[in-house]
């Protein structure tokens, strides 16, 4: 009952920081201090989660946690997650600490899910199927985040022909203005790019602790790279203010098209994630 407790505490560590790391994100692109706070406290409560576990280990086995290379991937991350904490305080750039935190992620996620973890652990095959579980949901939240982005620039289409050829009337009050439609498609895919990011880390982790043979070069994991790249640079060119307005629409339409090929062509096509 312990391990199965301990287990649970650690796959909420990895949600957590994965939710932590999407509010960073979001903070950094909008600016917004209510993402900020929240992903703060987020990685806060990780850290002091973190920190437990750690003092309990060091009491059991009456020495310091780094004689392993499974225990230095824990304190490695430990350390990352302190230094970001530590950054946020006193320089206030949350460039390094995003990255710091991604970087803390990807080793915590290993921790978790690690061949020796499951191994030693009486819920290894729930382990594994548990962090399958993680990477399709946050995979399905990517995709969700994106519909929303099409969503979004279909409105600014509409919106941009009525008002060119002035045929608004009181039919289209409710309708948001250009600028909202624009900001919307941003608020989308800045939530979409670290859920698509985070899940592909997890996939990968599930993959090479499952699979006997396991390759990168398959259908589905190339397109989810393609997929990051394009949303990405969406990103970064309005970040820059090199695109926006219809352009910027249009962008979103394309990246669309991608994903709904990546879901439907690349499932058939791929050597394991298999369509049904």
């Amino acid at each position: 009952m312990a391990d199965l407790t301990m287990t649970r505490l650690h796959e909420g560590m990895v949600i957590l920081y994965a939710i932590s790391l999407v509010f960073y994100f979001t903070n950094y692109l909008e600016k917004d201090s209510k993402a900020h706070r929240i992903a703060f406290w987020l990685l806060s409560t990780v850290w002091l989660l973190q920190t437990v576990f750690l003092i309990l280990y060091i009491v059991e086995t009456k020495r310091f946690p780094i004689l392993t290379l499974f225990e230095g991937i824990y304190f490695y991350a430990w350390l990352l997650i302190t230094l970001s904490i530590v950054l946020h305080h006193t320089y206030r750039v949350m460039v390094p600490v995003f990255f710091l935190n991604l970087i803390g992620f990807i080793f915590m996620t290993i921790h978790t899910f690690a061949p020796v973890q499951i191994e030693r652990s009486p819920v290894g095959e729930a382990l594994v199927s548990e962090l399958l579980f993680i990477h399709v949901t946050f995979a399905i939240l990517s995709y969700v985040a994106f519909s929303l982005s099409f969503v979004f620039s279909a409105l600014y289409h509409i919106l941009y022909r009525l008002l060119k050829r002035k045929r608004w009337t009181k039919q289209f009050s409710e309708l948001p203005s250009l600028g909202q439609t624009e900001k919307g498609m941003t608020v989308s895919i800045a939530t979409g790019v670290p859920f698509l990011l985070i899940s592909l880390i997890l996939g990968l982790q599930w993959a090479y602790v499952t699979l006997n043979e396991f390759s990168l070069i398959d259908v589905k994991i190339i397109g989810s790279f393609i997929l990051l790249f394009v949303y990405g640079y969406l990103l970064y060119r309005r970040k820059k203010g090199t695109l926006y307005g219809l352009s910027y629409a249009w962008g979103h339409v394309y990246a669309f098209l991608l994903v709904l090929i990546n879901f439907f062509l690349g499932s058939r096509l791929s050597d394991f994630h298999f369509w049904y």
